[in-house]
C-alpha cells in the first residue's frame, strides 16, 4: 500500500489582488453579517436615545441657556449622547471579531489572499455604518421633541464630528477583539467604555487644571468629546484633533498587528 502525504500551501506565493482583497462582495458580506445581529442594532439605536430623553429632554434645565455656547443644555447632552452611543456602536461592532476568532474564522481568512490592513479597514467601514445610526438616531429625536436648540451648523457640524470621529473607537473596538478572549471581551469593555467617558468628560465636565482633567487629556475620549462640542461652544484646539489622530493610529496598528499575529499559524 502506498501513503499520501497532504500538499504543503506556499502561502506566500499567493498573488494579492487589487486593493489588498477588498471589493464590493466583501462589503456586502459583512454589512449582512452586520445586520444579522439584531441585539447589536437594537442597543444602539435604544440606548443612547433613553439616555438622551432621560437626561436631555424631560428636566426642568432642559431649555436653559448653557454659558460661552451657542444652543441649550438639550442640544449639549444630545451632542454628548450621540457620540456616547456612536461610541459604544463602533466599538461593539469591532470588537465581534472576538466571536469570529472564536469560530476559526479569522483563521481561515488567513488562508485567502486578503490582506490584513484591508480586513481592517472593512471592520472599521462597518463600524462605522453602524455609529452613524446611532448618531443619526437621537439626532431625529433631538429633532423631534423639539427641545434641542443650536444653530443648524452646529447640528451639521457636531453630527459629522461624532460620526466620523468614532473610528477611533472602531479600531479601540477592533483591537480588544483581538487581544482579548471572546468570552471576556464585552465584559471587560462595558465597564471599561463608561470609565474613559467620565475621564473624557463626557458626563461631566472637566474642571480646567484639575487632577482630573489633566490625566483625562490623555485619554482616547478626550479629544473626540472636546471636537464633537467645538461647534456648539464655538472654539476648537489643536490638541484634541492630535488626541484623536494619535490613538487612532494606535488602535488602528495594534489591531492590524494582533490580526497578523493571530491568524499566523496558519
Amino acid at each position: 500500500m502506498t501513503s499520501t502525504t497532504p500538499l504543503a500551501i506556499d502561502v506566500s506565493a499567493r498573488r494579492v489582488p487589487p486593493l489588498g482583497g477588498l471589493n464590493p462582495t466583501l462589503l456586502k458580506l459583512e454589512l449582512r453579517r452586520l445586520l444579522r445581529n439584531q441585539r447589536t442594532v437594537v442597543f444602539t439605536l435604544v440606548i443612547p436615545v433613553m439616555f438622551f430623553v432621560l437626561f436631555g429632554v424631560t428636566p426642568s434645565y432642559a431649555t436653559k441657556h448653557v454659558d460661552n455656547s451657542h444652543g441649550n443644555a438639550a442640544a449639549m447632552i444630545m451632542i454628548s449622547m450621540a457620540v456616547y452611543g456612536a461610541m459604544l456602536a463602533t466599538t461593539a461592532t469591532g470588537a465581534s471579531v472576538s466571536i469570529e476568532r472564536a469560530l476559526g474564522w479569522s483563521r481561515q481568512l488567513r488562508l485567502s489572499p486578503l490582506n490584513p490592513a484591508a480586513y481592517v479597514f472593512v471592520k472599521l467601514i462597518m463600524a462605522l455604518f453602524i455609529g452613524g445610526i446611532s448618531v443619526l438616531a437621537v439626532y431625529v429625536t433631538g429633532i423631534v421633541t423639539r427641545k434641542a436648540s443650536m444653530p443648524t451648523s452646529a447640528w451639521i457640524w457636531s453630527a459629522l464630528i461624532a460620526w466620523v470621529g468614532s473610528l477611533t473607537f472602531a479600531a479601540f473596538g477592533l483591537f480588544m477583539g483581538y487581544l482579548l478572549p471572546g468570552e471576556n471581551v464585552m465584559q471587560v469593555l462595558g465597564p471599561g467604555l463608561a470609565l474613559l467617558a467620565f475621564l473624557g468628560g463626557l458626563f461631566v465636565p472637566l474642571d480646567s487644571g484639575s487632577l482630573m482633567q489633566q490625566i483625562g487629556q490623555f485619554t482616547p475620549m478626550y479629544g473626540l468629546n472636546n471636537l464633537v462640542h467645538a461647534p456648539f461652544y464655538g472654539r476648537v484646539e489643536a490638541g484634541w484633533v492630535v488626541n484623536v489622530v494619535i490613538w487612532l493610529v494606535v488602535f488602528s496598528s495594534g489591531a492590524v498587528w494582533r490580526f497578523r499575529r493571530d491568524t499566523a499559524r496558519v
